[in-house]
């Protein structure tokens, strides 16, 4: 069982990732001409609370993580909510083929500083882009490691300018920046801040 398989059930219980899949979505929303004719994917979905708050403005949502206890919850809420726009799927980018679906919108959130090779994973969601469709992709600015620990063995968040780099170098167009919600972590005798940004590009 993965450490996500485990937090599954209780994910959806934190009032942050509450708020913070809220912000993201109305971040998204500024920046992308959102319609119910749009296909979307949200890749390393969890239990889907990004999507579940895109939902409304959006066709069809295909729900995309490798953990297979987050599709599980999120499978349940789809059903529990009778949402005929939304639909699971298992997939790891690293060791799976890709899709043969194409999308007019990809989105994800606090997913790519877990994926070691940012560039293939870049590379790989810009292939699933229709022409024209936008990319979205929330995350940490880079920080000196303590949002997760010493026991992290991903990125401590990313560089906006360097993330943007490997976006235009992957052939995304239009990248911006936008910084969208911010969290705050006690870590020994004093809080943190941690500011979450979105990035949205598109590919031409």
């Amino acid at each position: 069982m993965s450490q996500f398989d485990a937090k599954a059930a209780t994910w959806d219980a934190d009032p942050v990732k509450v708020d913070r899949s809220a912000a993201v979505a109305d971040g998204i929303r500024r920046c992308v001409p959102v319609s119910r004719e749009l296909r979307a994917m949200e890749f390393g979905c969890g239990t889907g609370l990004l999507s579940f708050f895109l939902q409304p403005d959006l066709g069809h949502i295909t729900l995309v993580d490798s953990s297979a206890g987050m599709l599980t919850v999120a499978a349940q809420k789809i059903a529990d909510g009778g949402f005929d726009n939304m639909s699971p799927l298992k997939l790891d980018l690293a060791t799976d083929p890709l899709p043969a679906e194409r999308f007019g919108l990809i989105y994800s959130l606090m997913t790519a500083h877990h994926v070691p090779d940012t560039a293939r994973l870049l590379q790989d969601l810009y292939t699933l882009l229709e022409p024209g469709g936008y990319l979205c992709v929330a995350d940490l600015d880079a920080e000196d490691g303590t949002f997760h620990g010493d026991d992290f063995d991903g990125h401590n968040g990313f560089d906006r300018a360097h993330l943007g780099g490997l976006a235009e170098e992957a052939g995304l167009r239009e990248v911006t920046f936008s910084t969208v919600f911010r969290m705050t972590r006690t870590r020994g005798e004093g809080a943190r801040e941690y500011p979450i940004f979105l990035m949205r590009c598109r590919k031409g």
